[in-house]
């Protein structure tokens, strides 16, 4: 007779993880199977391999970054907060800091060191994992769940699917969570790739893609939609946009372009200086500096790089003093600076998406406990629901979060 387990976790990312570890030290036999070879593989590639675990915002501020879902986060939040998390792995020796006072990252910046503190919990705790191992089927019977790979059966009581999103296919994604979830009558939200770089019509971006800028301000420029907006810093690519305005932005992007063939929107490139407070900065600079002429007074706002593409889009000579610019131009020029046009025709779909907009229906979870509404025993944790939020270590606190009520399976 096989043995049957309290709790097989279906995938080794942030959320199955914490949701092995506490169920076993509530005295659950627990089963982890990950169809990788090793445990964490997107949690290692988490903010460009530093880790950004979660941030410093107070919990209602924490909320209102997921937007119209974020509600649905209260219960699991409260269960297991910023602090919780920050201490939690202080108790696996992992020591976190937040030098910019906001996002908290492990001391060192490595987000090895966390998959390492993982897999010394598992040995410790000897949770039996199974690597390598794709699940090819999920039923119930009774109260018994059946979970299958090629090779192996395995029984349990429960189930928690912690199977992440369709993003970064190469790190293990397979949307798999969501085949379980449709089996026992889950509805799925349009997926759609979120948290990734954009590309754009305009192609003088290549010429600038050396250069950040900071304090951006992005809008849709569709009449629908201009209520849309994020702000941060922007970088330029050679065929686009990213930097983390732009992964941000990106969710609201990626389900325009389902409907829109292409999505006009306007950057404050100047740290969100209106039209009239440029008017004032460049006739100020320009008497303050006679000799200078206007490509050297627009780099007191832009980079070069980026103040040479515009006064080529606008044909004004760049070695021109600024008071000797017509007004017309002047006036293009003060606009291009406040409200800089760009056409985002497409991205890179899943392939570069680090996270999934869309998932398993809110409705039909229970937020008090991440069990199934539809089917007892079956829990869902991490990515795979419907909830994603910006950069900055929300979806990671959320991914824990999520994991931990989960894991604790009502206990």
């Amino acid at each position: 007779m096989l043995k049957t387990y309290d709790v097989i976790i279906i995938g080794a990312g942030a959320s199955g993880l914490i949701a092995s570890i506490i169920a076993k030290l509530d005295n659950k036999e627990v089963l982890l199977v990950e169809q990788m070879p090793n445990i964490g593989t997107k949690l290692k590639a988490t903010g460009g391999g530093r880790c950004n675990l979660t941030n410093k915002l107070p919990q209602n501020t924490f909320i209102e970054h997921f937007g119209k879902n974020g509600r649905f986060i209260q219960d699991a939040l409260n269960t297991f907060s910023q602090q919780n998390l920050i201490e939690f792995f202080e108790s696996l020796g992992i020591k976190t800091d937040a030098k910019d006072g906001f996002r908290v990252f492990p001391i060192g910046h490595n987000s090895q060191t966390i998959i390492d503190a993982f897999k010394n919990k598992l040995s410790q705790l000897d949770i039996k994992l199974q690597l390598n191992c794709a699940i090819s089927s999920v039923s119930k019977n009774d109260d018994i769940f059946l979970v299958s790979s090629k090779t192996d059966k395995y029984f349990s009581r429960n189930l928690i699917i912690a199977t992440g999103g369709l993003g970064y296919a190469k790190l293990g994604a397979t949307g798999d969570g969501y085949n379980i979830a449709k089996q026992f009558g889950h509805t799925i939200t349009q997926l759609a790739p979120a948290m990734m770089p954009l590309k754009t019509k305009e192609s003088w971006v290549k010429n600038c893609k050396a250069n950040t800028i900071p304090k951006t301000t992005i809008k849709i420029d569709i009449p629908k939609y201009k209520k849309l907006k994020a702000s941060g810093d922007l970088i330029f690519t050679d065929d686009g946009l990213r930097g983390p305005v732009v992964l941000d932005f990106a969710r609201e992007i990626s389900m325009l372009l389902n409907t829109y063939d292409q999505v006009p929107i306007k950057i404050n490139l100047t740290k969100g200086k209106n039209q009239e407070q440029i008017y004032q900065h460049l006739k100020s600079n320009s008497i303050s500096h006679p000799n200078k002429n206007i490509l050297q007074i627009l780099q007191t706002l832009i980079p070069k790089s980026v103040a040479i593409e515009f006064l080529k889009l606008l044909k004004i000579d760049p070695t021109i003093k600024y008071n000797k610019i017509k007004g017309d131009k002047k006036e293009q020029l003060v606009q291009i600076l406040t409200s800089t046009p760009f056409t985002i025709i497409g991205h890179n779909g899943f392939k570069q998406a680090m996270i999934t907009r869309g998932g398993i229906s809110l409705k039909e979870i229970d937020p008090k406990t991440m069990q199934s509404k539809l089917t007892k025993g079956l829990y869902f944790c991490g990515e795979v629901i419907d909830i994603d939020g910006p950069c900055g270590g929300y979806n990671l606190q959320w991914a824990f979060s999520s994991g931990y009520l989960a894991g604790k399976l009502l206990s």
